[in-house]
């Protein structure tokens, strides 16, 4: 059996049309899990094909069967592709965020659909098509277990073409539930945990001095944090994740996450707005905070990218140049500024929905760079005009030397991706491709 995993990519970050170049790009890890849970008595040939770091023609690619990850912003292009390749006898297993946010709107392009996590209906379906019997659905285990998993297939991946594939997971989802974010919509409120020395032998098999964890919140269960951290110690890795700003309240565990050799951490600061962050149910985020996690974080010697959304119901056109002026001042080491996007079937997608601003479906523009919903208290032209301005004003040198001076911790690493974060900044406009901003979403 010729099976061939696939990750299509939206126009910004394809092969030879993305804003990064290929070498700033981490590996991910959906594809070589997904290939690490393949059935061995189906001896079966895997091929992995990312559209991030190389060009896909669907019309020669030979495959018995193809798997495709999904996040809204590719999912115009996986479509197109699967389309191309069931007219050509080939069929097609879609799956990831979009497919579970949205099955309804990818089903008519697949010829099964995978809901929710994988590890145990992978495998199955893989036998049913191997038996001639593949449904058409397949949905998470409601009792999945993360537990003496295999690890994942790195060794599949063409490393040299990332910056990094000692990318890891301890945990899924998050104790949280932020309106935007897709993961209580699509995997609820409950996080899956992998036991700390499964974690840990797996960071000794694929060993590297420099980690990524990819978690979206490793701190959901500070408990099982602190048993993480413990046990990174000893392994003496240096490590990037993302956490939320409660980590700073929790002096013991900050202490601990910097032992365990943390040098960077990303966290959604979202908006210097407070009542915006009750609208968002993120009310344990407080603006007033903000400049002391900094201190905190660089007291550690780890460094901050901090994420800023724009087009929240309480911004107003001052909100680009003031978040922009706090992040400079506050010397945050990345900042990352996004246009809020109501992802399918979100609290915040239903919200707008129901008040009639969403302008397109499109979801090839659900990518946080393109405006897809009417703003409260600004134009769509002042929404992508502030956002632009923010980034500028933010990476221009002069600022990029201010917020230096008040960090200096991890050198090369900070100027190399300041300097690439520069170049997006000034670029943005080349990607944002406002003709088409209002186009229709495909149908089959």
């Amino acid at each position: 059996m010729e099976i061939v995993l696939l990750s299509p990519k939206g126009p910004l970050y394809r092969h030879r049309g993305g804003i990064f170049t290929k070498n700033l790009r981490y590996a991910p890890l959906t594809l070589i899990t997904l290939a690490a849970l393949i059935p061995p008595e189906l001896n079966a040939n895997l091929t992995i094909r990312d559209e991030g770091i190389e060009e896909i023609d669907p019309y020669t690619l030979k495959a018995d069967l193809v798997g495709m990850t999904v996040i809204t912003g590719t999912a115009v292009r996986a479509y197109e592709l699967s389309n191309i390749l069931r007219q050509r006898g080939i069929p097609v297993v879609l799956g990831g965020p979009h497919v579970t946010l949205a099955p309804e709107d990818a089903r008519p392009y697949a010829d099964a659909i995978v809901v929710g996590y994988a590890e145990d209906t992978w495998p199955e379906l893989l036998r049913d098509f191997a038996g001639g019997n593949m449904k058409p659905l397949y949905t998470m285990n409601p009792n999945l277990n993360l537990a003496k998993r295999p690890f994942p297939k790195r060794n599949l991946l063409k490393r040299h073409h990332y910056l990094t594939t000692h990318v890891f997971e301890a945990t899924r989802s998050c104790i949280h539930y932020c309106d935007f974010c897709v993961a209580p919509a699509a995997w609820g409120q409950k996080p899956f945990f992998k036991p700390v020395e499964d974690v840990a032998a797996d960071i000794k098999q694929h060993w590297g001095h420099r980690i990524m964890f990819v978690d979206l919140n490793l701190i959901s269960d500070p408990e099982y944090a602190a048993r993480l951290f413990e046990a990174m110690i000893p392994l003496k890795v240096k490590w990037f994740g993302l956490t939320t700003t409660l980590l700073n309240r929790d002096k013991s565990l900050l202490e601990l996450t910097a032992r365990s050799g943390c040098t960077g951490l990303l966290m959604g600061f979202e908006s210097i707005c407070g009542e915006n962050q009750k609208l968002m149910n993120k009310g344990f985020n407080t603006p007033d905070e903000y400049r002391e996690i900094v201190v905190e974080l660089h007291r550690y010697k780890i460094a901050l990218m901090a994420c800023f959304t724009f087009g929240l119901d309480n911004d107003t056109p001052d909100v680009f140049m003031d978040t922009a002026r706090f992040a400079v001042s506050a010397h945050i080491d990345l900042p990352r500024f996004a246009i809020v996007t109501p992802f399918p079937n979100t609290a915040l997608y239903k919200r707008l929905e129901s008040e009639g601003r969403i302008l397109t479906k499109n979801w090839e523009l659900y990518d946080a760079q393109h405006v897809v919903f009417q703003p409260r208290q600004m134009s769509v032209e002042q929404l992508y005009e502030g956002h632009e301005k923010a980034w500028k004003y933010t990476y221009s040198l002069s600022s990029i030397a201010r917020r230096f001076i008040g960090s200096r911790i991890n050198l090369p690493v900070w100027w190399v991706t300041n300097i690439g974060y520069r170049f997006y900044a000034h670029h943005l406009n080349s990607f944002y491709n406002c003709d088409t901003w209002m186009s229709p979403l495909p149908v089959k």
